[in-house]
């Protein structure tokens, strides 16, 4: 199976997770964007959807599915999503999207978090891809200076402008050992929106596509 086959084997396999008559988050990316067309084969099943990013709102619409500002729920039921990264902790690192402060929200009012993931993406330490930062742009030097203090190396993600209007610092060369440590020390420097590490609010189902069929891995 390809990658793309694999993705869109466990975006569809996150249906059963999705209970009728409910809200659901909906995150952002490739393999997200395979959970929303799978999710448009019940959408009369459900009430609708909130969604994390520009690009999946309008996915969703194109399908009929309705979408809820995130200020109109106390909480969702489910929350599916993809991961950059993730450990066998279900840490993630997200925001290869530049999406990540709203999958982060939509993360915390949500009782479950199902990741969805090819095999590729899980890995024994967080830190071979990027970490992205979501800064306020006029602390981006401040902010990219204070990093490189840590031992990395921040890059600007050049061009790239998030929906809430700030930019992207993606960190190179930095293994992450412990990650919740880590977000807690990102997020406290002054003009970080958020850090992509999804650590303290990790996954609670990770669904895996491997060669061999759809691995479901739970804490």
């Amino acid at each position: 199976m390809t990658q793309d086959e694999l993705k869109k084997a466990v975006g569809f396999a996150a249906l059963k997770f999705v209970k009728p008559k409910t809200i659901v988050g909906v995150g952002t990316g490739s393999t997200a964007a395979h959970f929303i067309d799978a999710l448009a084969t019940i959408k009369n099943d459900i009430i609708g959807a909130v969604s994390s990013s520009e690009a999946s709102t309008k996915k969703l619409m194109e399908y009929g599915i309705r979408v809820f500002d995130c200020n109109d729920v106390d909480s969702l039921d489910i929350y599916v999503d993809g991961a950059d990264e993730i450990n066998h902790q279900m840490q993630m690192i997200k925001g290869g999207g530049a999406a990540l402060t709203r999958e982060k929200i939509i993360a915390a009012i949500s009782k479950k978090f199902v990741c969805i993931v090819d095999e590729s993406k899980v890995v024994e330490t967080l830190g071979n891809f990027p970490l992205p930062i979501e800064v306020i742009p006029m602390a981006r030097s401040y902010v990219a200076r204070e990093i490189f203090k840590l031992g990395a190396k921040p890059i600007y993600r050049d061009g790239v402008v998030t929906d809430n209007g700030n930019v992207i610092l993606d960190i190179h060369d930095f293994m992450i050992p412990n990650a919740i440590e880590m977000e807690h020390k990102i997020n406290n420097i002054a003009g970080v929106v958020t850090v992509g590490l999804f650590a303290n609010r990790g996954a609670n189902i990770a669904l895996i596509g491997t060669k061999s069929g759809v691995k479901e891995i739970a804490l």
